[in-house]
């Protein structure tokens, strides 16, 4: 009798492998595994020969870098997204990816579901459904984590050994990671604490600042209609430019954050993130738009950011607010162009400068030298009208107080 099939989102790691073998020997399916490749490195090839090997009937392994730069990072980029004010989003932007993806593999194998690796207490399992569900509405989703009997890591590793799946020997490090072209996370295990600080040993991406070069060093980013596009002069593609901006900002110690957030389901956790180049290209972005975007505009895109933070953190990439949003932030972002010349020392990015061919700061008009069309007597009235409305309520709040009765 012929199986319904499935696409899974798997990793290669100990867990996916056993949700693998769990699908098709507890829910009775086809498995069809899917790895991204968003900036792993060789473990993406070793991941889909190691689900051909534990029983997948089919495996693929993309290369989605450069989309996923282009298409999901940049975009989000643009609205000057920060989670709670820390957080540059890294995992969360690339859900909404792997899951689009696994939706199309869904359709081209005739796959009448998809899964994931996501536990029940965390805001993947969210933003990968959340995706799926936007996308084709009718797709079945299991959860293993939420549905299986398992009680703790000894119960999974009998069940690995049962199924001839390899158990690690050696000791893992005591936490999870996730890792693509923007970032690494590191979550769980000894980070639970909020007390306890990160071992030095555990960060991939960048130095020590303590230990990062004692000379600083200068970085130009140039930006056209809103996406940075060269570096030190240099044109790159999208995923070729964060990995550049990664290497740069990772040698000087920038981009460490370590955040206790509030998750979507309802807790709060900690999270301690390595994100070089999205924090270099942060920096850089806000020194270009110091120039090129209006007062009004800018503080508006800066009220909206947030909101549209939050829609990533929480799944809604493919919702028709972010939607909409997007649509304002990329108007906005058009005006985007010029360079910004960065010093970065250890584990800070400092703004050296900043230049744009349609700059709105002008020299004469702000300069302490007379000149330019700024009329310093028009201050004056500028000041008594906005401070109108304060200056009646304080002559009605001090004939009030006049007429209250003495304190006996």
């Amino acid at each position: 009798m012929t199986k319904d099939k499935i696409v899974l989102a798997y990793s290669g790691g100990l867990d996916t492998s056993i949700i693998l073998k769990w699908l098709q020997t507890e829910k009775n399916y086809d498995v069809v595994c899917f790895t991204a490749d968003l900036g792993q490195g060789d473990e993406v090839e070793e991941a889909r020969v190691k689900a051909l090997n534990t029983g997948a009937v089919a495996a693929y392994a993309l290369d989605l870098r450069e989309e996923f730069v282009r298409d999901y990072v940049f975009p989000m980029f643009r609205t000057s997204a920060l989670y709670e004010g820390y957080y540059l989003l890294g995992t969360s932007i690339a859900r909404p990816l792997i899951a689009k993806k696994m939706v199309e593999i869904a359709e081209k194998e005739g796959a009448v579901a998809v899964s994931h690796g996501a536990t029940g207490k965390g805001n993947d399992q969210v933003r990968f459904e959340m995706t799926a569900y936007a996308l084709k509405p009718d797709i079945v989703t299991v959860a293993p984590w939420r549905d299986w009997t398992f009680q703790g890591r000894a119960d999974l590793e009998a069940f690995a050994r049962e199924h001839g799946i390899p158990v690690p020997t050696t000791k893992k490090d005591p936490w999870s990671t996730d890792a693509n072209l923007l970032h690494i996370s590191y979550e769980g295990g000894i980070l639970e604490d909020p007390w306890a600080e990160p071992p030095a040993h555990m960060f991939k991406l960048t130095v020590d600042p303590t230990e990062a070069p004692s000379e600083p060093e200068y970085v130009e980013v140039e930006f056209l209609n809103g996406d940075p596009v060269a570096i030190n002069g240099e044109k790159l593609s999208p995923a070729a430019l964060l990995a550049k901006a990664n290497e740069l900002g990772g040698k000087h110690g920038v981009g460490r954050l370590d955040l206790v957030e509030n998750r979507f389901v309802g807790m709060k956790s900690r999270g301690v993130y390595e994100t070089p180049g999205g924090t270099v290209l942060y920096h850089a972005r806000r020194a270009v738009e110091s120039l090129t975007l209006d007062r009004e505009v800018l503080h508006q895109r800066d009220a909206l950011s947030p909101k549209y933070a939050e829609l990533v953190y929480n799944g809604f990439w493919f919702a028709p607010e972010r939607e909409a949003l997007q649509v304002y932030f990329d108007h906005v972002a058009q005006s985007v162009t010029g360079t910004a010349r960065l010093k970065l020392y250890r584990g800070n990015v400092i703004v050296a400068g900043r230049k744009a061919p349609q700059s709105l700061y002008d020299k004469d008009l702000v300069s302490f030298e007379a000149g330019g069309d700024y009329n310093q007597h028009d201050a004056g009235a500028f000041i008594k009208l906005n401070a109108l409305r304060m200056r009646v309520q304080a002559r009605v709040k001090a004939k009030a107080d006049a007429k209250e009765p003495a304190q006996v």
